[in-house]
């Protein structure tokens, strides 16, 4: 079975085209292996492009513990990347994932425009002060760092902290993905951003659903659509408009997706 593997912004995927459905979805072992960074291909996750009646195809999303997983904002963009790739879409694409409905776009310079969901209004965190948690198609618990906190973010323990909050009781039982954020000086610059992910239970160096959460919290900060966000594989975009209700629509997730290789397993 042939494979590819994809990056956006250093999140990174194996990607399998099961059009025929081939592939055993069932074998959670099996994609773990797959995923694993010493014994197998090494991912953040592995997607399945399947058809689907009525879209351009399908989005299958795995977590790279092998588990069914949430949606995956940059694991969407890659999808999109590779089913122009492979023919099955131009420039743009109306796509079924497990959050529902999506449109994409694929600018003439690569980057892929990807439509999210529409998001209810930041809830108060059920842990920590000033936090606020917000679902974007996955789960995400937002922490802003105070700005005379020590360390800074790019010395920050994301690990030992993510793990903590990921794991709280308060989140039980699925858990949630955890964005810890410094608040920039000047709020028209990117906001750096640094992530743990629930299923890779690890910082991972870009998550989009991430990035989407924390540029609509930090609308409520001063941020302007559309926001730019820092994280340690790339940046990356987010434009919305704000609705009367204080939720967000035409949620939009911009930044690069690249074929990295490709191979048989």
């Amino acid at each position: 079975m042939q494979f590819h593997k994809y990056q956006g912004t250093g999140n990174d995927f194996v990607i399998i085209d099961d059009r025929t459905r081939q592939f055993d979805e069932t074998d959670q072992a099996r994609i773990a292996h797959l995923c694993h960074r010493r014994f197998g291909i090494g991912a953040d996750g592995l997607m399945l492009l399947r058809e689907r009646a009525g879209y351009d195809f399908e989005m299958v999303y795995f977590n790279a513990d092998g588990r069914p997983s949430s949606m995956c904002g940059n694991g969407g963009r890659c999808l999109v990347a590779f089913a122009k790739f492979l023919g099955v879409i131009q420039d743009r694409a109306h796509f079924l994932a497990v959050d529902g409905p999506h449109d994409a776009r694929v600018e003439a310079d690569g980057t892929v425009r990807l439509k999210m969901i529409d998001v209810a209004p930041p809830q108060e965190a059920a842990v920590g002060e000033d936090d606020v948690f917000l679902h974007t198609g996955s789960p995400h618990h937002v922490h802003f760092l105070d700005p005379t906190e020590s360390p800074r973010l790019a010395e920050f323990n994301v690990f030992a902290a993510g793990h903590d909050i990921r794991y709280d009781q308060a989140y039980d039982p699925a858990g949630t993905n955890v964005n810890f954020v410094e608040v920039p000086a000047d709020l028209s610059q990117p906001w750096p951003v640094r992530t743990y992910e629930r299923g890779v239970e690890d910082e991972t160096l870009s998550c989009g659903t991430g990035v989407t959460a924390v540029a609509l919290a930090a609308s409520r900060r001063g941020a302007t659509s559309p926001v730019r966000l820092h994280t340690p594989g790339g940046e990356l975009e987010v434009s919305f408009d704000t609705r009367p209700d204080g939720g967000f629509t035409n949620v939009w997730l911009s930044g690069p997706a690249v074929r990295v290789f490709e191979g048989k397993i």
